[in-house]
């Protein structure tokens, strides 16, 4: 009884459970769920697979060789321990435990290779990615050294680094994007969260905005805010003052706006942007955004792909959270009529974009648009005066916050 217990243990932890459960499920749905076409590193896996045969026929091999006490097998429990491991000699005790260490043997090499799987091979995804040479001197070799940080992750955490770190009476300097690009309102806003954090931590920090535009979104209600707030500390660079002429040297950290080399403790470069590459791998760009059906956000290269968000070229909606939200409901609907053959009503779509200037000040802009057979067409719309009481920009502000609760709550449930 006891043999028959450790073999059937032996066996279902370390042949079925752990190795076809997790191996074999993983290889198989890894891949699909991550969009590579294939391990990283096909060769190990099959290694690993023939590890994984020799070690359960020699654990089936245990069962029928002499062990201790005068017995087939071995009867000391499938977790091998000892004393009663050592307790039990015999060949079976040996078979036993060389097939442990080869199914152990074949999991670390199924686990390096799920590993760098899922961290190297990720298909590449939706939304933005940057145009090569949008900025002179700058490329994605520099981006340690001059972080974009407009994807969340180690970038961001970066770029926060090189800001607490900076010297006092430092200077921070920003690239901004030309349009199109994701959130418009998102570089000043961050100069704003910059300033702010630098106001109490490095009073006397110069900021730098180097930008190709004449404009921006919210321009008047921001440089209100920065006038208001930061006093002397932003000094925004458009393109008719030369901001359309910069170079950055990532190795020396300079920055050269129209002919002017200044040198800078911290540099966010934020380049010209362009649809996801997963949006070129599937041919449905052109130029560098994917074009799309207003009426259901379908592709006008191939209907049967659905391009929403910033990757899209829609007409006049912003590239925002709010925006990409809206276009998937109407999505959604258009798909859910051509499968089901439900009622399609007709597409309409609405976008916000707050923005917070300084503790308890924010500011918004937003409008209404419709589905013509040319783009998505603004209604009408919206924006924050300048000038507004605190009362009101406080309002704007918690107004911003009943919104994000409003549309995770919409999309994760």
């Amino acid at each position: 009884m006891n043999v028959l217990i450790t073999g059937h243990g032996v066996l279902m932890m370390f042949f079925v459970v752990i190795p076809a459960l997790f191996g074999g499920f993983g290889n198989y749905f890894m891949p699909l769920m991550i969009g590579a076409p294939d391990m990283a590193f096909p060769r190990m896996n099959n290694l690993s697979y023939w590890l994984y045969v020799a070690g359960s026929s020699l654990a089936v091999c245990s069962l029928l060789a002499p062990g201790g006490n005068g017995q087939l097998g071995s009867g000391v429990g499938w977790v091998l321990y000892a004393p009663l491991s050592t307790s039990e000699q015999g060949m079976s005790m040996d078979l036993a435990i060389f097939a442990i260490h080869l199914s152990g043997a074949s999991s670390i090499l199924s686990a390096i290779n799920m590993i760098t799987t899922f961290l190297n091979m990720r298909a590449p995804g939706p939304g933005i990615d940057f145009v090569d040479g949008a900025v002179e001197g700058w490329d994605l070799n520099a981006q340690n050294k001059m972080p974009h940080a407009y994807k969340a992750g180690s970038q961001t955490e970066l770029l926060k680094a090189q800001l607490s770190s900076m010297p006092e009476g430092g200077v921070f300097a920003m690239v901004a994007p030309p349009n199109p690009y994701r959130c418009p309102p998102g570089p000043y806003e961050r100069i704003s969260m910059i300033a702010h954090m630098l106001k109490k931590s490095n009073p006397t920090a110069k900021i730098i905005v180097a930008d190709p535009k004449p404009k921006f979104s919210k321009m008047g209600l921001f440089q209100e805010g920065w006038a208001n707030h930061y006093s002397g500390m932003i000094d925004w660079i458009g393109s008719e003052f030369g901001g359309s002429n910069v170079s950055v040297n990532p190795e020396a950290m300079t920055v050269s706006i129209d002919g002017e080399e200044t040198k800078v403790d911290a540099c966010n470069v934020i380049p010209a942007m362009k649809a996801g590459r997963i949006c070129e791998m599937a041919g449905i760009t052109e130029g560098n955004w994917a074009p799309v059906s207003a009426h259901d956000m379908s592709s006008k290269v191939d209907g049967n792909i659905h391009v929403l968000g910033d990757a899209s070229s829609q007409g006049d909606m912003p590239k925002s959270g709010f925006s990409a939200n809206s276009q998937a409901k109407v999505a959604a609907m258009a798909i859910r009529g051509a499968l089901t053959g439900s009622k399609v009503f007709p597409a309409k779509f609405s976008n916000t974009c707050w923005s917070l200037v300084d503790t308890n000040d924010g500011v918004k802009v937003g409008a209404t648009y419709k589905a013509t057979d040319e783009k998505i067409a603004k209604v009408d719309g919206f924006i924050s005066k300048t000038g507004e009481t605190a009362d009101v920009r406080k309002a704007t502000y918690e107004e911003s916050l009943g919104w994000y609760a409003g549309i995770t709550a919409d999309m994760f449930g």
